[in-house]
Order: structure tokens, then C-alpha cells, then sequence
């Protein structure tokens, strides 16, 4: 027994002093102690935590060289090579993480909406519950600053630019017609149905070098990567009706929306300013069919669209009205793979085919166009390390576009536009970083090659605000109405510089930014209307600076939300037919949109309202001297929305717009030659009709009977 003692003891012993001590202390870079840092031998279980000054001790029975790990929330993970005997009293530098979410984020002209949006300024749902949109993407973001709301056009005019210097995308490809047909001084849609979409980024300027051909702004709209559920949404409207259904399996799911508008009862009901023949109808319907494999998504998005209308519009240079009957017919169809392979590769490749087909009757004359146009896309992205990510690719875009005049005369043109564009995602620290690119391309049918750097920096000055600023140079090919009949052009160029600023804490976010666009090459033509004799150059240019500003709060007064946006912009162009640099006449220097939400939890009903504004816009008077010095009275409109809770899967919704009904005026058409007393006649721009108002009942059937479609009105 007595040596069973003592060999127990010996045993002890050598285990005892065969262990060593680590010590030491975790610091910052600013030589602050981390406390809580984890600190262990790579490979064993001997380690410790550091105590409220950093320090650290612990014993280990490994020996020789070792891999001291060392790791923290919010820190980079290192591992320090040390002599386990040696490593006593030895201080520990952590760097801070760039990943975190607390860290500086590149804004400068844009934003965000969505689940994966670091700093969201909308919210996927807000793009239909802001009173006034009707459920239109475009009539949304038009309540954000640095937008124009051009009443009798609907499509999108940012900070000076005309409409067709935005570009729309679907999942990174490019969607070339993205607005539904329609004829002068009525506006359209937004083709596409927010329902799909998961996730929003809209940038006013100083985008990234990934994005081509758009002067302007792009708008990019990414679908949802996982259905939630199986469900069944219905709508019935005082429009059209609509119906969806979303089947969701292991690893793939497909969801499928359809809507037929038809505004012949609503006419009926409720006559609008417009001699209709026919009234609008279309058909359309789209479709997400996602497959989710172990390294990565496969997505296939398709929409069709077939409307139709026919209506007498007044012309002031006739007596007689001008008969319009248009059919217009288009497809679009995309799809794209987004995967990760070894050694921290990401690959994104893709495609989309858009046809469009026009059959315009004006009086006893036919227009017969077609457009073909495809977009290719292939992009790799590598990380180099936690502070570095690499993006490379190449674009191919292809169009092809004829057209036909009482089938006597023909134009048209075929286009392919070849791009290659690198840029960096560069992370110094959590409060630095930048992002700087390159994009190249070469136009075949214009024949020529182009360079356009990109840069943005950001830098983070405290816990929840930061400065951003954008510069880069952008490049658009010639609109296809110039293009049909002359391929003697260069491409239209723009310089932007933007300085952004953004507050966001606890619901609240403030952003203010304020640029300066620089147009070079404009196209001018000699004629009143661009023809096929007209004789073009790119000699136009022109400016644009201003300030945005955007406020949103959810957070100070119990369930309400509401943000307001403010733009000024001082812009002038000598382009087109122009005789001189002016403002545009679809320009307002002043903006302002005022959109508020409230959830009333005993009425079960949600109440919106949405006010916006804008200064006069200008006009050119011929009966004066000065070109474009008319300017039409401010526009006003205030628009309300109810939705009505009647069960949680059923849902009353009542919506007004111009709820005030304020005769706004866009703008005049002036007779083309003098009446008996010297003076040329002229026709108020107005809008269809003072109000429209929409009713809608909208159910849902889903598996967990409580999802429902207020987050889609």
C-alpha cells in the first residue's frame, strides 16, 4: 500500500511540472484590453478567457512550437506562433472585423430594400402599401428623393436624366423593355409585379462598374431565393383579377402570378378624360422556378405581357381627333446560377432573352416594330482575405430591332455591345473602405470602345453615421429612335460626383447627398421631330447638381411610420432640337413627398397617406421670345389608402389618388402656326382623370392559414 502512495505521488509530480503556463494580454489596436477574448492551444483543450483587463493564464501539457488561437466577437480570428516555453507575459493584437454588422457600408446614390440589405431605407413591402402607387414599383420609388414625377409619361427620371438613362435588372441581368406600351401623354407601368421580389437596390448615380449603358441609374430587382410556404393568393378588383400560387419541395419551388386588367367597367363607373374606342386591357403573367443545390441557386424568372387599347386623342393642329390603337405584345425570360467552389470562388452566370412587338394604328397609317434584345453575363467573385473581394466578369448584349411604315418604308438596327469590368471591395478597418472599378466595352454597330473608371469610399465617424462619396464616369448608346436611322453616333457620356451622408439608429434613418452630373455628347437633330432625314451629331451637353434628403422614422410614435424626401436640382441641357441650354420641361426644381402609415390594432386596418409636391416645371411658349421661359402651376396631390383586416387570411383594400382633386397641369401643347390674331393657340397637358379609385379583395390560402397579402398592397 505504502508504495502505491508513493508511486501515485511521483506520477503527480511529473505530470505537475510537465505542464506550462501561458500568459499574456488581448488588446485592441488602439492597446485597449478585450475582455471575454477566447485563447486556446490550436488542437487541445487547454485555454482560457482574458478577465476584465485583458489578461489571460493558463497551464497546457503541450510543449515546443504551438498555434496560440485567439478570437473575440466582432474581431479577426488569429493563430501566433509561439514556443510554449518561452510564451509568458506576451501581449496579443486583435484587429477588428470588417464583416460585422455594425461595420462602414458603401451608400454614396443608393438604396437598399430587402431581408439582406445592411442599411435598408425601404422595406420590399412599403413599394405596394405606399398610398398612391397602385402596386407599381416605379410609382414607389418615385416618393424617393432624387426621383421627377413626370405625371403623363410613369417611368422613372432621375436627378436630370430622361427616363430611358435607367436601367432595370432582374437577378443581375438586364431587362431591356421594362415598362408597358403606351402612347402620348398617358402613362405607364412598371411591367413587373413586386410580389416576387425580395429584395430592392435603386441607385440615383455612381453605380458599379458590374452595370453598363445607363446614364443615370440603375434599378436592381433580385427574386426571392426560397418560397416560405405552399399558398394560394386571389384578387378580385374594381381592374381585373388576379391569381398566384407558390409550391415549395425539398429543394426547388415555383411560384406563378397572373392578372387580367380590363378598364372598360371602371370607365363606366367612373369616366376618365380620354375618348376611348377600346379601353386598356392586357393579360400578363409571370414565374420563379428556383432549385437549390448544396454550393449553390439555379433561377428561371419568365413574364409575359399582351395588352391592348384603342382611344381618339385630341391634336391641336386638327380639327379632327387622331385615332391611337396599339397592341403591344412582349416576353421576357431569365435566367442565372449563383455558386461557390473551393478556395473562396463565388461564380454568377446568366442570361435573359426580351422580345417586344408593337401593332400602331394612327388614323389610317401603320407602325409595326419589333425588338429582339439579349443580355449574357458571366461574373466571378474571390475573396483574398476578410478585407479584400475581388469581382471580374464580361457582359454581351444583344439587339436587334426593325420597324415598318405603311410596309413602304423600313428602319431598324442590329447592335452587339461586348463589356468586360473588374472592380475591388476594399475593407482597411471597419469604419474605411472603398470600392473601385473598371468597366470596358466596345459597340459594334456605333464603332467604338470605351473605358469608365468607377470609385466609392466610405467612412464610418461614429456608431451609427457615416460619409460616402461616388465618382464615375458612365456611357449610354444612342435611344432607339435615333438608332433606327443612323449608326453614325458615339456614345452619350456622363460624369458623376456624389456626396453622401447617413444616420440610421433604431428605426430612423437620415441620409442627405449632394452630386454634380456632368453630360457630354449628347444627341442634337435639326428637325421638330426626329425622322429619318434629320441630320444628328452628338454636340449636345449639359449639367445637373442638387440635394436629397430622406428621412424616415418608425420608431417615435407608436404604429405609425412615415418618411419624408426633399430634392432641389439645377439642371440644363442643349440637346435634342434645343436652341439654347435650359431646363427640361419634365424637371421641377423642387420635390417633396410626405409618406405616413398607420396600424389602428382595434379597427384592424391599416390607413396611409401620401403627399407630394413639386414646383413648376417648364414649358416653351412660342408666343414669346425666350425658349423654354414658360413654367407651369405647382403640383399637388394627396393620396389615401385603407387596408381592412376582415379575417387574418382576407383583406379589404380601398385606395384614392388626388383625394383633394387638384387640377394639375404637365405642361402645353402649342398649335404649330399662328391663329387670326398673331398668337399661337394652345392645350393644357393634363392628367386622365382628377382621382382614381381602387377597390380590391384580396385572399390568401397558405399551410399556415395566417400568412396574407397585406404585405403586397
Amino acid at each position: 500500500m505504502k508504495s502505491l502512495c508513493t508511486l501515485t505521488f511521483l506520477l503527480i509530480a511529473f505530470i505537475s511540472n510537465a505542464q506550462q503556463t501561458i500568459s499574456g494580454t488581448v488588446v485592441d489596436e488602439k492597446n485597449k484590453p478585450v475582455v471575454g477574448a477566447n485563447v486556446f492551444i490550436d488542437g487541445t483543450y487547454d485555454g482560457a478567457s482574458t478577465d476584465d483587463k485583458g489578461n489571460f493564464n493558463f497551464k497546457t501539457t503541450a510543449v515546443g512550437n504551438q498555434l496560440l488561437v485567439v478570437s473575440f466577437l466582432s474581431y479577426e480570428t488569429i493563430k501566433v506562433p509561439i514556443e510554449v516555453e518561452k510564451f509568458q507575459n506576451q501581449t496579443v493584437k486583435l484587429k477588428e472585423s470588417v464583416n460585422t454588422l455594425d461595420a462602414v457600408v458603401i451608400t454614396a446614390g443608393t438604396f437598399s430594400a430587402g431581408e439582406k440589405s445592411r442599411v435598408s431605407v425601404l422595406k420590399p413591402l412599403d413599394i405596394v402599401t405606399t398610398a398612391g402607387s397602385a402596386g407599381d414599383i416605379i410609382a414607389a420609388l418615385q416618393t424617393l428623393p432624387g426621383t421627377q414625377n413626370v405625371g403623363e409619361d410613369g417611368r422613372l427620371f432621375v436627378r436630370g436624366g430622361e427616363a430611358d438613362e435607367t436601367q432595370t435588372f432582374v437577378d443581375g441581368i438586364r431587362v431591356a423593355q421594362p415598362y408597358g406600351a403606351t402612347t402620348n401623354n398617358l402613362p405607364t407601368r412598371g411591367r413587373f409585379s413586386p410580389f416576387l421580389f425580395s429584395g430592392i437596390s435603386f441607385s440615383t448615380g455612381g453605380y458599379s462598374a458590374e452595370y453598363g449603358e445607363a446614364l443615370s441609374s440603375v434599378l436592381l430587382l433580385n427574386t426571392q431565393d426560397e418560397a416560405d410556404q405552399n399558398k394560394t393568393e386571389i384578387s378580385l378588383m374594381t381592374v381585373g383579377l388576379g391569381l398566384g400560387n407558390t409550391q415549395k419541395w425539398k429543394k426547388s419551388s415555383l411560384s406563378v402570378n397572373t392578372a387580367y386588367i380590363d378598364l372598360a367597367p371602371y370607365q363606366v363607373a367612373i369616366p376618365q378624360d380620354v375618348d376611348w374606342n377600346k379601353p386598356f386591357q392586357s393579360l400578363s403573367g409571370e414565374t420563379v422556378y428556383r432549385y437549390n443545390f448544396n454550393n449553390g441557386i439555379f433561377k428561371a424568372y419568365a413574364a409575359f405581357d399582351a395588352s391592348r387599347f384603342d382611344l381618339n386623342q385630341e391634336d391641336i393642329n386638327q380639327p379632327e381627333k387622331v385615332r391611337v390603337n396599339l397592341r403591344n405584345n412582349n416576353f421576357y425570360f431569365n435566367s442565372s446560377y449563383k455558386g461557390n467552389f473551393g478556395g473562396n470562388w463565388q461564380i454568377f452566370t446568366g442570361l435573359s432573352y426580351g422580345y417586344g412587338q408593337n401593332k400602331i394604328g394612327i388614323d389610317a397609317n401603320d407602325v409595326n416594330n419589333a425588338e429582339h434584345a439579349s443580355h449574357l453575363k458571366l461574373k466571378f467573385t474571390k475573396k483574398l482575405s476578410d478585407k479584400v473581394k475581388l469581382n471580374f466578369g464580361t457582359d454581351y448584349f444583344i439587339t436587334k430591332f426593325d420597324e415598318d411604315y405603311n410596309t413602304t418604308f423600313k428602319s431598324g438596327y442590329d447592335s452587339n455591345i461586348a463589356a468586360a469590368f473588374t472592380e475591388a471591395d476594399i475593407f482597411f478597418s471597419k469604419k474605411f473602405a472603398a470600392k473601385v472599378g473598371v468597366r470596358a466595352s466596345t459597340n459594334d454597330y456605333i464603332d467604338e470602345n470605351s473605358i469608365s473608371p468607377r470609385a466609392s469610399l466610405a467612412y464610418k465617424v461614429s456608431k451609427n453615421s457615416q460619409f460616402a462619396f461616388a465618382y464615375g464616369n458612365f456611357e449610354q448608346t444612342p435611344r432607339q429612335e435615333y438608332l433606327k436611322y443612323s449608326g453614325d453616333f458615339k456614345t452619350e457620356k456622363a460624369a458623376h460626383y456624389i456626396l453622401n451622408y447617413q444616420y440610421a439608429k433604431a428605426s430612423r434613418t437620415l441620409r442627405t447627398e449632394v452630386y454634380f452630373k456632368q453630360y457630354n455628347d449628347l444627341i442634337k437633330y435639326d428637325t421638330e421631330n426626329v425622322q429619318f432625314d434629320s441630320q444628328f451629331s452628338n454636340n449636345g451637353e449639359g449639367y445637373a447638381k442638387g440635394l436629397d434628403v430622406f428621412w424616415r422614422d418608425g420608431n417615435s410614435i407608436k404604429h405609425v411610420e412615415y418618411w419624408i424626401s426633399y430634392s432641389y436640382i439645377d439642371t440644363k441641357r442643349d440637346y435634342k432640337n434645343y436652341t439654347a441650354e435650359v431646363t427640361p420641361s419634365f424637371v421641377s426644381t423642387h420635390s417633396l413627398s410626405l409618406v405616413t402609415k398607420y396600424w389602428i390594432n382595434d379597427l384592424k386596418s391599416q390607413l396611409g397617406f401620401t403627399h407630394q409636391f413639386s414646383s413648376g416645371r417648364p414649358y416653351n411658349n412660342p408666343n414669346e421670345t425666350a425658349f423654354m421661359n414658360g413654367k407651369t402651376k405647382s403640383y399637388n396631390s394627396l393620396s389615401f389608402s385603407w387596408a381592412y383586416l376582415l379575417s387574418q387570411q382576407k383583406i379589404l383594400y380601398f385606395s384614392v389618388s388626388n383625394i383633394l382633386g387638384t387640377q394639375n397641369i404637365f405642361g402645353y401643347n402649342y398649335a404649330d402656326t399662328v391663329n387670326g390674331n398673331g398668337i399661337y393657340d394652345r392645350k393644357a397637358v393634363t392628367p386622365t382623370a382628377d382621382r382614381f379609385f381602387f377597390v380590391g379583395f384580396f385572399w390568401t390560402i397558405s399551410d399556415n392559414k395566417k400568412d396574407n397579402q397585406l404585405k403586397n398592397l
